[in-house]
């Protein structure tokens, strides 16, 4: 029996879904065989062109380049954190005098740096460990056009908005590996956000300090350093960074981590966006504030 033409024209899946492809680094090959990542621009002494050293080591290793990009973005992070506490560069206006404008930002620098610090930091150690557990080479590089976008915005606008770097990752994994990979880093936020509510209610109960957990707190009072402002300050940036970090990326576009969680699975992409979407909604609403309704519960205990 001959064979239907028509057979030719099938396809195997008739509404087939478009692949999506993401790659989580650029890189390229020189002609000595050794892998270059291209990073555009140059500051603080950030090489454009950087050579991968595989490590075959622990999972913890960090190389000195890596640890000197982390170093770059948490100060420049920090920096941009602190000018935003203060208003910018045009904020020194609302200050009686520019000392008192500088004092502040000395003092907010570092609040920020315990707060929001391990946030950025150990969400970026979550996409490293997990990519090294399944066999890549993974390390953190700065970015230096976010940095000087970040610092710029914070200086004349008082705003942070800021692309510090990220892990970059070789290696062939899975779709759904390429997934476990994005969503450590949204996961660690989450567990950090959890751990902070009871840390920072004990943290507050023993300052006597429930009252200074507010987003707008005097570190300098009266020309003295407000330790209890400074505790109630680091407590709140602690609980609202980790929210709203881990809440950002897993917003699905671009390189973000909800892109690749999106691909790998669409449903814990939606429980995971939907969770920090509920607290958020429920907090600038004033229907519930994980500080008000739990942090300073637990403060008063002590």
């Amino acid at each position: 029996m001959a064979r239907d033409p028509r057979a030719d024209i099938l396809e195997d899946d008739l509404f087939p879904r478009p692949t999506q492809k993401i790659h989580r680094v650029h890189a390229q090959r020189s002609d000595d065989g050794t892998i270059h990542f291209d990073m555009k621009g140059g500051m603080f002494g950030i090489n454009n062109r950087q050579p991968v050293q595989i490590h075959q080591g622990n999972i913890w290793h960090f190389s000195k380049e890596e640890k000197h990009h982390l170093l770059l973005a948490t100060g420049a992070f920090t920096l941009a954190l602190g000018l935003m506490r203060v208003g910018g560069l045009f904020g020194v206006s609302q200050f009686d005098n520019s000392g008192q404008w500088f004092a502040l930002l000395l003092l907010s620098m570092p609040v920020m740096l315990l707060a929001v610090g391990p946030a950025f930091i150990l969400h970026e150690i979550g996409h490293k460990i997990i990519a090294k557990k399944y066999g890549c080479w993974a390390e953190f590089r700065a970015d230096p056009g976010g940095l000087k976008i970040g610092v710029g915005l914070a200086a004349f606008l008082g705003i942070v908005f800021m692309a510090p770097g990220a892990v970059m990752v070789a290696g062939l994994v899975t779709r759904r590996q390429n997934g476990h990979i994005a969503i450590a880093g949204p996961a660690v936020n989450f567990g950090l956000f959890l751990i902070g509510i009871p840390i920072g209610g004990i943290l507050l109960g023993l300052a006597n300090a429930e009252s200074y957990a507010t987003v707008d707190g005097i570190y300098l009072s009266s020309g003295a350093i407000n330790l209890k402002a400074m505790i109630g300050g680091i407590v709140f940036w602690w609980i609202a960074a980790n929210l709203g970090l881990g809440f950002f990326n897993m917003i699905p576009f671009g390189p973000l981590d909800g892109a690749k969680i999106k691909d790998w699975n669409e449903g814990v992409w939606f429980a995971a966006f939907a969770t920090f979407i509920a607290i958020i909604v429920l907090w600038w609403s004033g229907t519930f504030s994980p500080i008000g309704d739990i942090v300073i519960k637990i403060a008063e205990l002590f």
